[in-house]
């Protein structure tokens, strides 16, 4: 059974309904294709989904917003308006982090409240604070373009952007080595490399690059969308729906369709969808070893992927609880007692029994998440992902005690009598969910695996195929996978003859292609 869109044209087909998949689909169909959206799940959002039990809200993965200028440039063009359809609120404190001797550090977009907080830690590193916030917007501002643009071979990095940012770069060193240039108490180097967990990396090993995600809470601000980050897919469903997309929900595709190389359309357990390209919003390793032969792919094989380095995973538990914390923070990081020894654990794909924990009190700031009187509290723990072949099914249950155990003791409250409605993840349950190796933050960022060493947005493997998402170029996280989804309609718009005026620059040039 053939199905098309609402208009004759070019057949845009996208393979999961995740934020970027969205915004692909949002910007084809301005540029004049006929799209149609095919997610496996009963709601959009992918990771960035929610969770609506028992009148409480939790959103499923992402809950930090940074960035909002590139959604509000998507909507945009695509004639709507993000702000209005998505109310944020802005945080202040962005976050705090909790050491394990009980010291906190208020994350402050105030600079003179920052170097407060940085003063109460060492004083001397307090005086570096404005010079380091300076070397980031520079770092920003010179990798900006590079981060915009596709990395479809080497001659991309032979352009004006890129040889602006070279020396920024800084590739020998790490996250934590370049913070050593500004600050040398190890709890301050600390404060500022919390943001490599966007990535699900470690800023032992996180390249240098990505102190700019520092910059992009301190100066452009993290926000709250009300109702949690799952308003954002879900206006953006919203707009797909007023531009006559369709969104297929619960309707996983079983296979890409190809004429030799040349991808063809997708097939469901509903039918089959002709396309002139396909967009892949799906986790890339489980996409590519699921949906397309292995002999179609000569640079990304089955084995090429399984020899990949990967992020962590992460344990999750979403409490409804009786009562309301004040005094918890919106976001709060608590940090464990050796830290290094935490991470060294999690890259062994152990399950740390004395882990770092992030706890999300969002009622604090949406008292609509949770019943009156109520909180919805969001508990997540780094793990290693299955590559190790941990037994999860062993340890699970003793895994949340432990959890819960230590919230006990960095809250001051025992959660258990208070717990009126709870789910579970641990890393199987991503798996199941189609996530490879319940590695939740996708690829790894190492070296070995940015830029166009990545899985490119025009994909190199296949004709007609282009991806967008945490697995492709520029990486994890809400802001590169609103602009993955940029680069890669561009290119998409390009390709099919549609008009590629309608899609926001992503600083593409021809150089670059």
């Amino acid at each position: 059974m053939l199905r098309r869109g609402p208009q004759a044209g070019r057949r845009v087909a996208v393979i999961g309904a995740g934020p970027g998949g969205l915004a692909a689909a949002m910007l084809a169909r301005a540029a004049g294709a006929e799209v149609t959206v095919l997610e496996r799940a009963a709601k959009v959002g992918g990771r960035t989904a929610s969770i609506e039990q028992d009148g409480y809200v939790f959103d499923t993965g992402p809950t930090f917003f940074l960035y909002p200028e590139i959604p509000r440039e998507i909507f945009a063009a695509c004639g709507f308006d993000f702000d209005a359809m998505v109310p944020m609120k802005r945080l202040d404190p962005m976050y705090r982090l909790r050491f394990d001797d009980g010291r906190t550090f208020d994350a402050t977009p105030d600079v003179d409240r920052l170097k407060a907080e940085v003063a109460r830690i060492d004083p001397e590193d307090a005086k570096n604070v404005e010079a380091y916030l300076a070397d980031n917007l520079a770092k920003f501002e010179a990798f900006k373009p590079v981060l915009q643009k596709p990395f479809l071979n080497l001659g991309a990095f032979a352009d004006a952007d890129m040889l602006r940012a070279l020396p920024h770069l800084r590739p020998w060193a790490t996250v934590d080595a370049d913070l050593r240039r500004w600050f040398r108490h190890p709890d301050t180097r600390l404060a500022f490399s919390f943001q490599s967990k966007y990535l699900g990396m470690s800023p032992f090993k996180c390249p240098s690059l990505f102190t700019i995600l520092a910059h992009i809470e301190y100066g452009h601000g993290v926000f709250h969308p009300l109702g949690g980050c799952n308003a954002i897919p879900r206006a953006m469903a919203d707009c797909l729906s007023r531009m006559g997309v369709e969104v297929r929900l619960s309707e996983p595709v079983e296979e890409l369709l190809f004429d030799g190389r040349r991808a063809t359309g997708a097939r469901t357990s509903r039918g089959t969808y002709d396309a002139d390209a396909v967009v892949v919003n799906a986790d890339f390793a489980h996409a590519m070893k699921s949906l397309v032969p292995d002999r179609l792919r000569r640079r990304w094989t089955d084995a090429r992927i399984d020899s990949k380095s990967y992020s962590c995973s992460t344990f999750m538990l979403y409490l409804g609880v009786e009562g309301t914390f004040p005094d918890l923070a919106h976001h709060t990081i608590f940090l464990s007692r050796d830290y290094e020894r935490n991470i060294r654990e999690i890259e062994a794909g152990q399950a740390p029994f004395e882990p770092s924990i992030y706890v999300q009190n969002a009622s604090v700031t949406d008292p609509s998440l949770a019943p009156p009187g109520h909180s919805a509290l969001y508990v997540l723990v780094p793990v290693g992902n299955l590559a190790a072949g941990t037994d999860w099914q062993a340890i699970v249950a003793p895994y949340r005690e432990a959890v819960l155990d230590r919230l006990k003791i960095l809250t001051g409250h025992d959660l258990r009598p208070l717990i009126r409605t709870e789910r579970m993840l641990a890393p199987p349950d991503w798996r199941d969910m189609g996530i490879h190796n319940g590695a939740t933050f996708n690829l790894a960022h190492n070296l070995g695996q940015m830029l166009h060493l990545r899985p490119r947005n025009r994909f190199e493997d296949l004709d007609g195929v282009y991806l967008t998402g945490g697995g492709t170029h520029p990486g994890s996280g809400l802001p590169t996978i609103f602009e993955s989804a940029r680069i890669a309609t561009k290119l998409l718009a390009r390709d099919l003859g549609l008009d590629a005026s309608r899609v926001p620059e992503s600083a593409l040039t021809e150089a670059a292609e």
